[in-house]
């Protein structure tokens, strides 16, 4: 199902197993941080040192956050740190989406987050890292690129590594015994 993808190379994934909690979608969002700093007339707001985003499940841990709002009052927020971090619950099931990168940004309207720069996201035991990771929970896919500032070390070429454990399989039904005529 995978093949190896070169430094500019794309690879989509189904996210069957990635569903993100779409209640959160609804949620407010609320923001811990050291310092804030606002401008309302541009709808920018920033927040600075030891900033945690929490919308939902979504669970943003970050150096710096800045949050946008368009006219419509959709959100876009930008988190950045060494790594910046998000959590996020799936939905119906009792698992967590983790992830990691240098910047990460969720877009409300579009129903995006991206990860750029070192990206990482953990699912279960799964694992996929590039330089940028794209997730649209609307049609479920995500895109994941490898680049010049991939993971050193762990991908040195710079190209998309994912890890992708063996799921178990369903126990098939246990045959019916057959009649033993006596």
């Amino acid at each position: 199902m995978l093949a190896a993808c070169s430094a500019t190379g794309v690879m989509l994934l189904p996210v069957a197993d990635l569903h993100a909690e779409k209640a959160d979608r609804d949620k407010p969002t609320q923001i811990d941080a050291n310092r804030m700093s606002s401008d309302d007339a541009r709808r920018i707001s920033i927040f600075e040192g030891n900033v945690v985003l929490t919308k939902g499940t979504i669970l943003v841990r970050a150096d710096r956050i800045t949050v946008r709002q368009d006219p419509e009052g959709f959100q876009i927020s930008t988190a950045s740190g060494l790594p910046a971090r998000f959590r996020q619950k799936r939905d119906g099931k009792d698992e967590w989406i983790d992830g990691e990168a240098l910047l990460i940004e969720i877009d409300d309207r579009k129903e995006k987050i991206e990860l750029r720069e070192k990206a990482r996201i953990v699912r279960d035991k799964d694992e996929v890292r590039g330089d940028t990771i794209s997730v649209d929970t609307r049609s479920d896919f995500f895109s994941v690129t490898g680049g010049k500032s991939a993971i050193t070390g762990a991908n040195p070429e710079g190209r998309v590594r994912a890890v992708i454990q063996p799921k178990a399989k369903p126990e098939e039904p246990a045959a019916p015994a057959k009649n033993q005529a006596r």
